[in-house]
This record gives structure tokens, sequence and C-alpha cells, in this order.
């Protein structure tokens, strides 16, 4: 693990100080894999399931839980498959599928009931996406950040003006896809890859102080213990290219391409080091009635650790909606420059 930095005088303390914060530590066993969950909140509450990306970790939804705590909910976030202390799994599958089919087997392993919500961030909004495309998803509502839906991000990077300078920027800005899937050498660099992502993607805009990261960083160089745990989640991105997939998930291995089907709360860090705010133009052309869509400003990839109460309030708001409660609504859904 790499060691701690020391904090810059100007950062911001993103973590919280009330015991009555802390999560209880679960196990979730779905039949063909044994995931460790993070859960705040009272067992018997409506369920969101939180599904962080890379690199990062179940920590990674400490500021939204106790929000979503107080609106009634069960919180659910596991460490998703390869992620320690979650299995890696057998049939060492790590396409957006099988990510998919361990969230919809989450639900059903938790007793969760038709009003819950799923909420994901990064791969977790890949996740998002395509569960949110299916017949079957037993979601009432979900929350996708940082990564659109496919159909959106085709769109921006093919109609427009500056179509071409916007796809030859992305592709610079997503340089990293392509180290990971070189052998072996990814899995050696990630104790230096990992810090680097954060410091390029978090919030940097000039005169504005920039959250402290290092809790998190070391959170998810300890979700990588050994070389096979850094080999499964290196997977996740060499799985792009291979898409065939295990049969338990081939009937999903194209819904992540799709659009959404299922009411959808899009967010996004205007100051988005790895994914580009101008990716999102059409994203409201993609979603489903009764979906909103939102970039926050003064706010980078990880959104919600950079803008915690606009985002949060955001969230809960909107699935607030999704219950039917009187302040469910998450104001004007426009984008913010």
């Amino acid at each position: 693990m790499a060691p701690m930095t020391q904090s810059s005088p100007d950062a911001r303390d993103t973590e919280p100080h009330d015991d009555s914060d802390a999560p209880r530590h679960e196990t979730i066993d779905l039949g063909h894999i044994t995931l460790h969950t993070l859960e705040w909140g009272p067992v018997d509450g409506p369920v969101a399931v939180c599904l962080h990306g890379f690199p990062d970790s179940a920590w990674t939804w400490r500021l939204l839980a106790p929000e979503l705590v107080a609106a009634g909910y069960r919180v659910v976030a596991p460490f998703t498959r390869g992620y320690a202390p979650s299995d890696i799994p057998r049939d060492k599958d790590f396409h957006v599928a099988a990510l998919a089919y361990d969230a919809r087997e989450i639900h059903r392993a938790v007793g969760a009931g038709p009003d819950a919500v799923l909420i994901g961030h990064d791969w977790g909004a890949l996740t998002v996406n395509a569960l949110s495309h299916r017949s079957d998803n037993p979601y009432s509502a979900v929350v996708a950040m940082s990564v659109p839906p496919i159909p959106a991000i085709r769109s921006a990077v093919a109609e427009g003006p500056g179509a071409v300078r916007l796809l030859a920027r992305q592709a610079t800005m997503s340089w990293y896809i392509g180290f990971n899937q070189l052998p072996w050498l990814p899995e050696r660099s990630l104790g230096w890859l990992i810090p680097l992502l954060w410091r390029r993607w978090r919030l940097r805009r000039p005169g504005t102080p920039r959250p402290n990261y290092d809790l998190d960083i070391d959170r998810a160089l300890a979700a990588l213990p050994t070389r096979e745990h850094r080999t499964a989640v290196l997977g996740y991105y060499r799985a792009m290219l291979r898409p065939r997939t295990d049969t338990r998930y081939a009937d999903l291995s194209r819904d992540w391409l799709r659009e959404p089907l299922c009411r959808t709360l899009y967010l996004h860090g205007a100051d988005d080091g790895c994914m580009q705010a101008r990716l999102t133009d059409h994203v409201r052309g993609v979603l489903p009635h009764g979906s909103a869509t939102a970039v926050i400003a003064d706010a980078g990839h990880f959104l919600h650790l950079d803008s915690p109460e606009e985002v949060n309030r955001r969230i809960v708001m909107f699935v607030a909606g999704t219950r039917g409660d009187e302040q469910g609504d998450t104001g004007p859904a426009s984008f913010v420059d």
C-alpha cells in the first residue's frame, strides 16, 4: 500500500467524524460469488444498493450513505467482484454483464422490495445503465454518475461541431484504458497508477480547494492486496475487448450498449478529468420519462466527494420521488456550465 501523503492546508476534510455514520461489515452469498459489503441504516428499510468504480472501493459512499439513511434507506455498498475482501469469481469473468448480474442478484439476496434503488459511479454507472435497459431490472429507479450511457457518448462524438476534437481529447484522457490491456505490467504499476489517476481526475479548477483523497487512495489500494486481485480489477478493462462472457451472463452482454429504460438520474462533474462533461450533451435524449440530468459545478470525476452536499441533495430528492414522498423532486434538470 502506498504511504499516506501530507494533507494540504486548504484540503477539504471529507471523512465523517460521527461514529453513528460508521457502517456495518456484512457478507452476501449470491451463490456464484460472495461479496463483502458496507451497510448503513435500518435492516428493514427500503434498499439502496451503491456500486463503486475504479480505482475506488465501497468506502466511496461514506458521505452519501448517512443522507440516504436519514431518508429511511438501508444502504448496501458491496466491494464489487475482485475487490478485497469480496471474492475473486471462479469464472474469472469481469464483463459489465457479470457486474449487472451481480447487481440483480444482490436485490434478491438482501430481500429488497420493489422500491429499491440502484446507484453507481464510474464502473458502477456502466453497471447501472446496463441493468436499467433490462425488462427484468428489479430496481424502481437508478442513479448513474461520471460515465454517460453509451448511446449518449456515441451521439456526442458523432454529431455537432468539434466532434473530432472532442474524440481526440477523450482518447488522450483515456490513455490508461490502453495501458491496462498490457500483460503483467499494469499489475506491477497500480501502486503509482492509482494515485496518479486520483490526482488527474479530481477537481482542479484554479482557486478551488482540492479535496484530500489520501484515505480514498489508501482504501482503493487496500482492496487490491495480491496480484490476483490486481489482475481481477484490471479484468474489467480487458473484458471490454473480449465481448464473450460466461454462459451465466450471456443474455446481458449487450445491454450496457443500449438506452436506459428505467427512471434515471444522471450526474456528472463539470471539471471531470476522466470523462469530459461535453460527453453528456446528449444524455437527456436517451433517458426515459421521469428522468433528470445535471452537470455539477465545482466537481471532478469523484463528484460525490467533491460536492457532496449538492450531489447528495439531488440523489436523496430523486429517490424520495421514486417512493412517492412529497419532497421527491430534483428541481430543474439542467446542465451547469
